[in-house]
């Protein structure tokens, strides 16, 4: 925690808004998107979602393949406490929204899916989309797709199983956007990074959760923004954002939200 709150107070120094953005793509994305005050409908939906799961007391038995939770050790934890201490903020879900309707994102893989709260907020903008999430633990995953189901968000697909052995046939796809929201390891993390470039296209997104979840994550961070393939990135400092465009020139930015 000592590390995340050093890096913050050194994100909050460096960090610019929408008038220290000289990249006209960057400029409308934070003007247009980040800094959108808009109420929109799809809002209540989202928060209805994360609502009823803060309420459901219902216990389940937890098999975490990444580093796990900063807050909770237990094998055995409730839906209200995963949707408290792990799941995505309202804030972070409603930016993930307006970046899918944005983008106008089509194909979408998140490793990573959790209680789906970052998942059905991107499913929202896009009845049509073809959304990809992995999730490791088998309780988990069934709760999740069971509430997936009884929200009608069928157009997604949840996928049981370890990232390495679930990317295996995954990487063969093209995707609009990849949210990397699991197993916050360096290796693992730029092991994710290397398989799934394969996928992209010159409009994909890349978005890393956590960056400064610790220093090694952070060198991660610092690792993709230096390969040949990356032109420009966003540090929000709770996410990472990667473009591949070849029309731009490779440039970092440090964006509050």
């Amino acid at each position: 925690m000592f590390y995340q709150i050093k890096q913050y107070i050194k994100f909050l120094l460096k960090s610019t808004n929408q008038h220290g953005v000289h990249s006209p793509f960057v400029y409308n994305l934070v003007t247009k998107c980040f800094y959108d005050k808009s109420n929109y409908n799809s809002y209540a939906h989202i928060l209805n979602y994360k609502r009823a799961l803060l309420k459901n007391k219902t216990k389940i038995s937890i098999t975490d393949l990444g580093v796990g939770s900063h807050v909770a050790k237990q094998k055995e934890r409730s839906i209200s406490e995963i949707a408290k201490n792990a799941g995505t903020t309202n804030k972070r879900a409603k930016l993930l929204y307006r970046l899918a309707s944005y983008f106008e994102f089509k194909n979408i893989l998140e490793l990573g899916t959790s209680l789906g709260i970052a998942t059905q907020a991107m499913a929202l903008t896009n009845p049509k989309a073809n959304i990809i999430t992995i999730e490791g633990c088998p309780n988990i995953s069934e709760f999740t797709k069971e509430n997936f189901k009884n929200n009608k968000l069928e157009h997604i697909n949840l996928i049981n199983n370890d990232f390495n052995n679930a990317l295996k046939s995954l990487k063969l796809n093209t995707y609009d956007l990849i949210f990397f929201d699991g197993n916050h390891q360096k290796k693992a993390t730029l092991n994710y990074f290397e398989t799934l470039l394969q996928t992209t296209h010159n409009n994909s997104v890349f978005i890393f959760d956590d960056i400064y979840w610790s220093k090694e994550m952070t060198e991660a961070w610092e690792s993709i923004k230096k390969h040949p393939k990356v032109t420009v990135t966003i540090n929000t400092f709770f996410w990472g954002f990667v473009f591949f465009r070849k029309e731009q020139v490779k440039e970092h930015f440090t964006i509050r939200v």
